[in-house]
């Protein structure tokens, strides 16, 4: 093997790993979120949503992630399909045409980009989106709980509504409907 073809590979080498390591470095947290199960937040809660996995008819479709976002549409007093206002009956857990017209509708309120999916940026804006003259779209903290499940207690602001949440000491949220707490979870659904 000559030194010019050594030298060769071991620059396509290098650049290979490099390419590697920037793919790694840029690959999307949300992803990591979504693998780990649930959603699920770590330092300040004021960012905890904007690297979660995206929802959608065909993404994490029925699931307690889905019926959380659910909770924050009804929160918001989105519209659905016949233009009313999403109600308590459409969380089921279920992300279907309702839930993704409703999700265009509060996506168009809050300046977004209207898709009918809950990215990284649709969610994100649901701890960070503050809107002064309605006094919505904001996490809140309220107390620090006794329990690791109850670490956390977190207010979320809407339009039209609040409810309280719970972030666990390990960081994954868990919120109450229909009288009782279920974890955010990717892989399960308990909301209907």
């Amino acid at each position: 093997m000559s030194f010019r073809t050594t030298r060769a590979r071991l620059g396509i080498a290098a650049v290979a790993a490099l390419a590697a390591g920037t793919l790694a470095e840029g690959a999307s947290p949300a992803a990591a979120s979504a693998s780990s199960g649930h959603v699920s937040g770590a330092g300040s809660y004021y960012d905890d949503f904007g690297d979660e996995g995206t929802l959608s008819t065909s993404s994490y479709s029925s699931s307690n992630a889905t019926c959380l976002w659910q909770i924050i549409l009804l929160a918001e007093g989105a519209k659905e399909t016949d233009g009313t206002a999403f109600d308590m009956s459409d969380i089921d857990g279920h992300f279907g045409p309702n839930t993704r017209e409703a999700t265009k509708s509060l996506q168009k309120t809050w300046g977004l980009g209207v898709d009918g999916m809950v990215g990284p940026q649709t969610f994100g804006a649901a701890d960070t989106q503050w809107n002064a003259s309605t006094r919505s779209g904001e996490l809140e903290f309220r107390s620090t709980g006794t329990t690791d499940a109850t670490k956390y207690k977190l207010r979320y602001h809407g339009a039209k509504y609040y409810f309280d949440l719970y972030r666990t000491a390990s960081g994954n949220y868990r919120f109450l409907h229909k009288d009782a707490w279920h974890y955010a979870s990717y892989t399960s659904n308990t909301c209907d």
